[in-house]
C-alpha cells in the first residue's frame, strides 16, 4: 500500500536506520543522503519517509509531501553551496528512465557543468 513502509525497499530501510547512509538532512517527512554511486561532485538523494513507488505516484497521492521533497532539494542545494553555479533536481520514473529503487526520490546534482540534454 502506498505510504506504508515496504520491508523489501532499500530506501525504507534507510529511513528506519536498518541500512546505513550518509545523511545530510532530515525533516519529519524527508531524509536526504549522499548517493553511493555519485554522478556529479555533489549527488544527494532526497526521499519521502513514506513509501511511494515513484514521483508520479507521490505527486498524485500526497502533493504536499512531493512539495516537501522539492523544498528539501532546494535546502540541500543551499547547504552544499550549489546555488551560485546551478544544480539539477531529477526524478527518474520507471526502469526505462533509470529508476532502480522504486521509492520516490529526487537526485540533487551539482558541482560541475551539467550540459543539456543529459546522457
Amino acid at each position: 500500500m502506498a505510504g506504508e513502509p515496504q520491508t523489501d525497499c532499500l530506501f525504507c530501510k534507510i529511513v528506519t536506520g536498518d541500512v546505513p547512509a550518509t545523511i545530510v538532512r532530515e525533516t519529519d517527512t524527508t531524509v536526504a543522503f549522499r548517493d553511493i554511486n555519485p554522478q556529479a561532485p555533489t549527488h544527494v538523494l532526497v526521499i519521502p519517509r513514506a513509501h511511494y513507488p515513484d514521483a508520479a505516484a507521490l505527486a498524485a497521492a500526497a502533493p504536499e509531501l512531493a512539495a516537501d521533497v522539492l523544498r528539501e532539494a532546494g535546502e540541500v542545494a543551499a547547504d552544499e553551496k550549489l546555488e551560485a553555479h546551478g544544480y539539477r533536481v531529477v526524478f527518474n520514473t520507471g526502469s526505462g528512465a533509470g529508476q532502480t529503487v522504486f521509492h520516490a526520490h529526487a537526485h540533487v546534482l551539482g558541482g560541475r557543468g551539467l550540459q543539456w540534454p543529459p546522457g
